[in-house]
């Protein structure tokens, strides 16, 4: 990750460099699904006024920062927290997370984004649902 000049001591460069490994040739070779994979802007600073305006429009604390809206194996769609290694969960994305997962989806919380790629990479890997 060097050549493109992450900062791996920030979430933003974690994610970076996950979404820098999801788009090589070769993982989207094996993963062609991942061309679904989208961030969930939920974090941005902002003034007093547009956070106002931006919780009337839906946004809400503690939403998982990505989505996988691909179904594999009994789960309906992937949620990833993406932390730093040492990175700490708040109480609004654990309870997310647990919701989500209470409602058939497979929510997790990285920490670091190598850690995500295998999130993604066995959850990829499971079989799919039959569709009709």
């Amino acid at each position: 990750m060097k050549q493109h000049n992450i900062d791996l001591s920030t979430e933003d460069g974690h994610q970076y460099a996950l979404m820098l490994w999801s788009q090589q040739a070769s993982v989207r070779a094996q993963y062609p699904e991942l061309a679904m994979l989208y961030h969930i802007e939920n974090e941005r600073q902002c003034s007093p006024q547009q956070a106002a305006r931006r919780k009337r429009m839906g946004v809400k604390k503690g939403v998982p920062d990505l989505c996988l809206p691909v179904a594999r194996g009994r789960y309906h769609g992937l949620y990833i927290e993406l932390k730093t290694p040492t990175g700490r969960a708040t109480p609004d994305q654990r309870w997310w997370c647990e919701r989500l997962n209470a409602e058939g989806c497979f929510a997790e919380i990285c920490h670091g984004w190598e850690s995500a790629a295998k999130v993604l990479a066995w959850y990829l890997g499971l079989g799919k649902e039959e569709r009709p």
